[in-house]
């Protein structure tokens, strides 16, 4: 017999049991559930299954991030019912506005550990596989299910390897590999299947690399997205975690529906061109754009590293066009802060908000006006995604965003570092 997927595993051990096999239909019980400014829709939701109280509160969590602070007496309306929420549940895991984007601060909090099952009412919740999690988001009733019942029905997927060989050049990063990894193989690739990550390129990224190749397999139709956990991730952990854990592998026969493998020494940087995360060309084919926005932040390329590699190209210079600059949490604020970061940043130009998913929805802090083309440092470009549909967005590494920002024009982050390496 065959061995097993990371995907058979993990969910086999939420739903109680030793072995379990793609298409098999189970009951799990994650470890941890999550929502965000959606909080208040959901729970008019689950007030229709006429469940007492939401069980398990212990095992829930809720950040406002998607529109903080409020933009309109909408929104904080509807902040103040979640908070009134999270009190009459006795809900421990709540972070309120200026805390953070909920894939960041959940990571930073530990809330989530190897081996576990977390499900999450954002598309994005794949990840958490940078932590060697099974994360999955799921929709509001399904979130509303959970709150009431503890309990969901899966059907396991069939998993896909990744192979990931080489290392990556300066200032080509795993943002690169990610988008032409969706532009070989296209949005739907991965599409109800749980992707595996493997090859030597893994063990070369740092912890803040990490998580963008998870969370952009969200843009590429994945269930869930893994890569395996090492020493550096359970150092991170280990003085922040509050349990204990077991962190699953899968087995050297496993059995993948498909594979695909990239070597990345060579990639050049990348762009995804508008309107779809997949429409990626090399980013030498398109130089010379026009752009009238940077935005740099968001759960994808938000951390410290990302504004540090923005810095790099930044100074001794000035933006030419419109710079945003939103830190994916209030820990990645403080340590731009601290460290001189943020000081670069400002200094070149840029406009920094408070930490959250800002324009990337298009709710505010730098939605675009029509025919504003926006070079982005997100996840997702469909038509309308920053809240304009006449205005064209393309997605890019730090290193890009900041570079054309300098420029006004989508450029080349090599031109501004080379005298530096």
């Amino acid at each position: 017999m065959s061995g097993y997927t990371f995907a058979e595993k993990a969910l086999a051990r939420a739903a109680g049991l030793t072995t379990a096999r793609a298409g098999d239909i189970l009951d799990i019980q994650p470890d941890l559930i999550f929502s965000h400014d959606n909080s208040a829709a959901i729970r008019r939701i689950f007030e229709q299954t006429g469940a007492p109280a939401v069980v398990r509160p212990e095992r829930i969590a809720i950040t406002l991030d998607h529109a903080v602070p409020a933009p309109t007496t909408q929104h904080a309306q509807n902040h103040a019912e979640i908070r009134r929420w999270v009190q009459e549940q006795g809900i421990r895991h709540f972070f309120e506005v200026g805390r953070g984007i909920c894939h960041q601060v959940i990571s930073e909090e530990a809330l989530v550990l190897p081996g576990e099952t977390i499900l999450g009412a954002d598309s994005h919740s794949t990840h958490y596989g940078w932590l060697g999690a099974f994360g999955m988001g799921i929709g509001r009733t399904e979130m509303a299910a959970l709150w009431a019942t503890g309990e969901l029905w899966l059907r396991v997927p069939e998993s896909m390897k990744i192979t990931l060989n080489g290392k990556l050049q300066r200032s080509v990063t795993i943002k690169d590999a990610s988008l032409r990894i969706l532009g070989d193989l296209g949005v739907a690739g991965g599409q109800y299947r749980a992707v595996e990550f493997a090859g030597d390129a893994l063990s070369t990224l740092t912890l803040d690399e990490r998580p963008v190749l998870p969370n952009m397999m969200a843009e590429f139709g994945a269930m869930s997205a893994y890569l395996p956990p090492d020493q550096a991730v359970f150092d991170y952990l280990e003085p922040r975690r509050t349990r204990a854990y077991t962190p699953l592998y899968p087995d050297h026969d496993a059995i993948y529906a498909a594979e695909y493998t990239l070597d990345v020494s060579n990639l050049e940087p990348q762009i995804a061109l508008p309107h779809q995360p997949d429409n990626v060309v090399p980013l030498s084919e398109v130089i010379g754009q026009p752009i009238q926005q940077a935005f740099l932040g968001t759960c994808t390329n938000g951390r410290f590293e990302d504004l540090q590699a923005a810095a790099e190209v930044l100074r001794g210079h000035r933006v030419r066009c419109r710079l945003v600059v939103i830190p994916a949490s209030s820990q990645v604020y403080l340590r731009a802060a601290q460290s001189g970061v943020l000081a670069a940043l400002v200094e070149a130009g840029a406009a920094v908000g408070t930490p959250g998913c800002g324009p990337c929805m298009g709710n505010h802090m730098g939605i675009p006006a029509p025919d504003e083309a926006t070079i982005s440092s997100a996840n997702r470009n469909f038509r309308g995604r920053m809240g304009t549909p006449e205005a064209p967005v393309y997605l890019a590494s730090p290193y890009v965003v900041a570079a054309s920002a300098i420029c006004g024009h989508l450029a080349d982050p090599r031109e501004f570092l080379s005298d530096r390496f």
